[in-house]
């Protein structure tokens, strides 16, 4: 492990969820003890998608920004918010130069699998309708997340791709959680990492999926057979996460079916620990992400 995160191992909550809901304060403790960021060089505002029901979302707003992002909080599907994610989503947007939007989900276990999903396509939807409003092509638009919600993009871009919906230009998986059967080597193996581990992905899941196996790809995105016409990805993934090998089999897989992949493995490093900015390895991590998706918007 980088020496530089092991240090904060003791810092870092236990890693369970036997109770999902009342956990969710003590998420929101960690995930905003973190230095606050910038934001004095953009707009910064908060909406609601209309929906059934309506879905609040977060707009990071640069000054000419390049493209947009909708970008999908971490928490296993059953943490996180608007405000837990806002350290994190200010960062990107200041770092790629991008319009983010970020969305806050419906979470499990009172919403179960399809709500979130259903929640991010109706964000996306309206971000292809409302563009122009944005400052951005509609041909510029990009999803991504972290953890759970990495797998809720990658998600997304199956359902808009077999839907004919709208066009989504490049995918930013951050440690993705893609399969609910957890039988690679990392999901089986890694018992004891920080943060996250086997029994903790396996309550996240278990949650997520009112504890019946994924019923389609657009629950566990391992589980597609034809990831052929997807948008082009960028993976990252953690030498110490139980979701490492999955990843690395889906940009792999991606790669097979001919869609362009960036894959970044980032050795010495465990699931969320991008937290930890006082790391070298973590102001990497996030710097590679806003540069990354500045690439790719203004590529696209």
């Amino acid at each position: 492990m980088d020496p530089e995160l092991e240090a904060f191992i003791a810092l870092f909550p236990p890693a369970k969820l036997d109770d999902p809901i009342g956990e969710r304060a003590n998420y929101a403790k960690l995930a905003t003890s973190v230095p606050r960021p910038d934001t004095s060089a953009m707009e910064v505002e908060d909406r609601m998608v209309p929906g059934e029901p309506e879905v609040p979302i977060r707009i990071y707003r640069p000054h000419e920004a390049q493209g947009a992002i909708i970008w999908l909080h971490g928490g296993g599907w059953v943490m996180g918010d608007l405000e837990t994610e806002h350290p994190w989503a200010a960062r990107l947007a200041e770092g790629s130069g991008a319009v983010v939007i970020s969305v806050g989900y419906r979470l499990a276990p009172e919403n179960p699998f399809p709500a979130a999903l259903d929640d991010v396509y109706a964000v996306l939807n309206w971000t292809a309708d409302h563009a122009a409003e944005l400052g951005v092509s509609p041909d510029r638009i990009a999803i991504g997340g972290h953890s759970a919600g990495g797998g809720l993009a990658a998600a997304t871009a199956l359902r808009a791709r077999d839907e004919g919906g709208p066009r989504i230009c490049f995918q930013l998986l951050n440690q993705p959680g893609l399969d609910d059967r957890r039988d690679s080597w990392s999901a089986r193996n890694f018992t004891d990492t920080p943060w996250m581990n086997r029994d903790k992905v396996a309550a996240m899941w278990r949650h997520y999926l009112d504890g019946k196996p994924a019923p389609s790809p657009y629950a566990a995105p391992s589980r597609a057979t034809d990831l052929s016409g997807l948008p082009p990805v960028y993976m990252a993934s953690a030498e110490l996460c139980p979701n490492r090998d999955e990843n690395i089999d889906y940009a792999v897989r991606l790669l097979r079916a001919g869609v362009s992949v960036e894959l970044h493995q980032w050795a010495g490093t465990f699931h969320g620990s991008q937290a930890i900015l006082t790391a070298e390895v973590s102001r990497r991590q996030l710097a590679e992400l806003g540069d990354v998706l500045r690439r790719a918007l203004a590529g696209s």
